[in-house]
């Protein structure tokens, strides 16, 4: 249970901490990948499915071990909304690990602190919601059907239809290069303009349409993640220096009881990818110029 909620306190925090470190940074890969030669810059496929599949493997370990149901007086068996949320998740990252690297005709190189930065999320994350999902608290709430869980289950098919969707876009995109004649692969060539569905009112779909997903998932497997009463002392602790030196010191037991690990990966989602979208959006418009629609915003259609 310590490691449960130590993993789970600074899970949050560090990502909180590296959210305004990636608007001023590149992280080297994709449009940012480095160019050149350099045992730290690694396949584009490899690296990519190497960092992901970590997730659904240590989901699955984690699932199936049901570390924190050690020491219950009686053996809880998960019941068919856990099993299907466990394979809501495999989904996703069968998608992610496997069938969308293995299906791209090219990906820009990874540098290594990317791939080990990956696999640190993936190992925390993948065994923080399998531990979760299997945990005493999940066998409880998960014990018999909710009208948010069913809300939730179909927000996460179509956030997950639309981040396949979009993405095959981008897909299609590396193809028509990787299809032409005078055979040019230079990675300049990997981008254009992606159009249609969400892409005409934002430029991250993708992103927009896993917020959606996860959120999803966090509705159909966990409570609300707060009330009124966390509201005011996470106000407080942002305002306060002294208070958040104390949060910090706090033991991790403390930490936001009903922030469970679905939660927490929606929000490490936002912050970290929130970031990446911004700098992407901008790199677009210097890279196209006029060409690029100007009614575009970043990531959520109409606002921003």
């Amino acid at each position: 249970m310590r490691l449960y909620t130590t993993s789970r306190k600074w899970f949050t925090v560090v990502s909180l901490i590296v959210c305004p470190v990636l608007l001023v940074i590149n992280a080297p890969f994709g449009r940012f990948a480095q160019t050149g030669k350099s045992i730290f810059i690694f396949d584009g496929k490899k690296s990519w499915i190497v960092m992901e599949i970590v997730s659904p493997v240590l989901f699955t370990y984690s699932f199936l071990t049901s570390p924190l149901s050690c020491g219950e007086p009686v053996s809880l068996q998960p019941s068919i909304y856990q099993y299907i949320l466990a394979g809501a998740y495999l989904v996703h990252y069968a998608n992610r690990a496997l069938v969308s690297p293995l299906r791209t005709p090219s990906r820009s190189k990874s540098h290594a602190i990317v791939t080990l930065a990956g696999i640190s999320f993936n190992v925390l994350n993948g065994s923080l919601i399998g531990t979760y999902l299997s945990s005493p608290a999940a066998c409880a709430y998960l014990s018999a059907p909710r009208p948010s869980f069913y809300i939730g289950l179909s927000l996460w098919a179509l956030g997950f239809a639309g981040n396949v969707i979009h993405d095959e876009i981008l897909l299609d995109i590396r193809r028509k290069t990787k299809s032409k004649p005078d055979g040019k692969t230079a990675q300049s060539e990997h981008y254009a303009i992606p159009y249609g569905l969400l892409y005409k009112y934002i430029s991250y779909p993708n992103y927009f349409c896993e917020w959606f997903e996860w959120f999803g998932f966090a509705l159909a497997a966990s409570p609300a993640p707060f009330d009124s009463a966390f509201i005011g002392s996470a106000m407080s602790v942002i305002l306060s220096p002294s208070a958040l030196l104390a949060f910090l010191r706090a033991p991790s037991s403390f930490f936001a009881p009903r922030f469970t690990p679905p939660w927490i990966f929606l929000l490490n989602e936002i912050v970290l990818m929130l970031p990446r979208a911004y700098k992407g959006h901008l790199w677009y418009k210097e890279k196209f110029g006029e060409s690029y629609p100007k009614e575009r915003k970043v990531i959520v259609p109409f606002l921003w």
